[in-house]
C-alpha cells in the first residue's frame, strides 16, 4: 500500500492510503459501498420526531467526507440515494413508507439533498489537508451545516409534499419544526466528527 500523488499533507485519509494500480478502483468502490452501508445504518438509528426525525445521518456524511474526500464522500451519498430511488428501504422512514424517487418529494427531500453538499464541501476541506486541524474540520463543517439547514429548510416550506397532501409547511413552522430542533444536536456532531479525524490523522502519523 503506498500513500498517494497528492502527499499525505494535501489529501483525505482514505485517499492517501489507498493502493496504487486495479486495486486502488477495487478499494475505492469498496469503500463507496461501505459509506453507502454506513449511512444506512445511520438512516435506521432515529428519534421520531414531525416531521423530520432525528437520525445519526449527519454524523455519518460529516465523517464519511472528513475521512473519504470530496469524491468518495460524494460517491458514498450518491450511491446511497441511487439505492433509495431504486426501492431499497434505504431511507429513514422506509418502512413503513416506500422508497423510490417519490421519496425525495417529501418532508426529508432537502436534507437528503443536502447530504451531497456536505460531502462535497467537507470532503473538499479534507482533500486540502485541513482533516488534521480540529478548526478548520469545524469551520468547514458548520458552513456546510448552514448550507445543508437552508436546502431542507427551504424544501420543507415550500416545496415538500407532505401526509396532509399539502405542499410545504410555510417559512414559520418550517423554522420551528425542521431547524430549531436540530441546532444542539448538530453542532454536538460537528465537534465529535471534527475531532475524530485529526485523532486518527495522529495515531496514523505515529505508526508511519
Amino acid at each position: 500500500m503506498s500513500m498517494s500523488s497528492t502527499g499525505p499533507a494535501r489529501a483525505a485519509l482514505a485517499e492517501t492510503f489507498l493502493p496504487e494500480g486495479a486495486l486502488r478502483i477495487a478499494s475505492a468502490v469498496m469503500l463507496v459501498v461501505a459509506g453507502a452501508l454506513a449511512l444506512t445504518i445511520a438512516a435506521k438509528i432515529k428519534v421520531p420526531f414531525y416531521p423530520v426525525p432525528v437520525t445519526l445521518q449527519t454524523l455519518a456524511v460529516f465523517g464519511i467526507a472528513a475521512g473519504f474526500g470530496a469524491r468518495l464522500g460524494v460517491a458514498s451519498v450518491l450511491t446511497y440515494l441511487a439505492a433509495g430511488a431504486l426501492g431499497l428501504p434505504v431511507f429513514t422512514n422506509t418502512p413503513p413508507m416506500l422508497a423510490g424517487p417519490a421519496y425525495f418529494l417529501g418532508p426529508t427531500g432537502g436534507f437528503l439533498l443536502g447530504f451531497v453538499v456536505i460531502a462535497f464541501i467537507v470532503g473538499a476541506a479534507a482533500d486540502r489537508g485541513w482533516s488534521r486541524s480540529f478548526a478548520k474540520m469545524f469551520g468547514a463543517m458548520l458552513v456546510a451545516e448552514v448550507v445543508m439547514m437552508a436546502l431542507g429548510f427551504a424544501w420543507l416550506a415550500w416545496f415538500a409534499t407532505l401526509s396532509s397532501g399539502a405542499s410545504g409547511l410555510g417559512v414559520a413552522a418550517a423554522f420551528t419544526a425542521g431547524v430549531v430542533p436540530f441546532i444542539p444536536g448538530d453542532l454536538l456532531k460537528i465537534v465529535l466528527a471534527a475531532a475524530a479525524v485529526p485523532a486518527i490523522w495522529h495515531l496514523v502519523d505515529r505508526r508511519i
